[in-house]
């Protein structure tokens, strides 16, 4: 019953915000008639002084006081039949009463059809049956809501933030839901009543790497490490600490934890496609444009194909090992050049064109790789998802793409 009373009353409260304006508008009108037959009746006053003080002639006045009299019939709204005059004062009364009609009808509209139409609206798509769900009651009851869910259990630590298991279980949904930094406090403070462990680290140091934009501090290599010694057979902090190495700049280093990952992992491991893209990244100096983590592989874009032309082999790998820099920088543009001649045969390879002009970008060959993109838009033109790919990574590598294009 409250519902239904606190509905009327909002009702009415909008029915007479609606109606003012209409209201004022109404009485503005009125008091301006008003104001108008006054005068024109003192003007009927004032021309019978001036005729009877043979001010003005009789046939005058007659004229003067039948436009005055047309001009209140007009006013007061009332019809008379015969003369010109008469049909003036009839066609502003018929204007009048236009207007008036108006307002009667948009007053009508919004006193019943407005309130006839949100009742049957509601009836039709709301539930007035449906009870009251304080919000006690809800999270008493959360479901499948994972909000609900996550402030059932956020009350539970306000009484209770010795509850190391409640920590323990809210730290990877904060995680998910992106709420960063309570994610770490709740996995700091897991960890700190339950002991470490090395999921408990490992999602430590991860919350700490995507707060920072996919780079691996010292915290997070901490984190890590720890995760290491509690379970040495961990490719998740292995990734990590191999990335850290990666970003640092010590390439040769990194290409040989990757390679140790790929060694320790079977062939359809969910992350081997990630260590693959980094192998060969680091093999060929040529970065990647972003390390994501391993969970969040399977949504990034397709590692390369081993089998696709100009990809290093694992012998090429581990004999770039052994050589010296002037040596694996040969060895790389060799590859490099392989990679253009096999794409002149077969051009409908869009990754290789990819890596081929960011390739001779990174060797500083700006007239090779304007020409790779030129051939390469040959294949896939701009017009085309692809093209546009590839005029996007010229523009990042600084290449002239007015020039390619012409």
């Amino acid at each position: 019953m409250l519902f239904w009373i606190i509905s009327a009353l909002l009702t009415v409260i909008v029915a007479v915000v609606l109606l003012s304006p209409l209201l004022r508008a109404s009485a503005r009108a009125t008091r301006y008639d008003e104001g108008e037959a006054a005068v024109y009746r003192d003007q009927l006053r004032e021309l019978e002084r001036d005729k009877a003080g043979g001010l003005i002639s009789a046939e005058d006045a007659d004229y003067a006081r039948a436009e005055i009299g047309r001009r209140l019939l007009a006013i007061a709204g009332r019809e008379k039949t015969g003369g010109e005059g008469d049909e003036l004062a009839s066609e502003a009364a018929a204007g009048g009463s236009t207007k008036r009609r108006r307002y009667t009808f948009s007053q009508a509209f919004i006193l019943l059809c407005l309130p006839v139409i949100g009742l049957a609206g509601y009836l039709e798509i709301g539930s007035p049956g449906t009870p009251d769900a304080p919000l006690a009651a809800r999270i008493e009851n959360p479901g499948d809501d994972v909000d609900l869910l996550v402030a059932k259990v956020e009350q539970h630590l306000a009484g209770n933030p010795g509850d190391g298991n409640g920590w323990n279980v809210l730290a990877p949904v904060y995680f998910r839901i992106g709420r960063l930094d309570d994610a770490e406090l709740a996995y700091r403070n897991a960890i700190r009543i339950l002991g470490p462990d090395a999921e408990r680290m490992n999602g430590l140091g991860e919350t700490i790497v995507v707060r920072n934009d996919g780079i691996v501090t010292d915290d997070a290599q901490m984190a890590f490490q720890a995760a290491l010694k509690l379970e040495p057979n961990n490719p998740r902090a292995d990734f990590y600490l191999a990335l850290a190495l990666e970003q640092s700049g010590r390439r040769t280093e990194a290409l040989a934890a990757f390679q140790a990952i790929a060694a320790a992992s079977p062939p359809t491991a969910p992350w081997m496609e990630l260590v693959n893209q980094h192998i060969a990244a680091n093999s060929t100096g040529v970065p990647l444009a972003n390390a994501p983590a391993i969970a969040a592989a399977p949504q990034q874009a397709p590692a390369a194909d081993p089998a696709a032309p100009g990809n290093p082999s694992a012998d090429d790998i581990a004999n770039a090992q052994q050589m010296s820099e002037a040596d694996r920088g040969e060895m790389i543009r060799g590859m490099v050049a392989s990679l253009d001649a096999r794409l002149k045969e077969d051009p409908n390879n869009f990754e290789g064109w990819m890596r081929l002009v960011r390739s001779y970008a990174m060797l500083k060959d700006k007239q090779k790789a304007e020409a790779a993109l030129q051939d390469g838009l040959k294949a896939f033109p701009a017009a085309g998802a692809e093209g546009q790919q590839l005029i996007a990574m010229a523009k990042e590598l600084g290449l002239d793409i007015e020039e390619v294009s012409q």
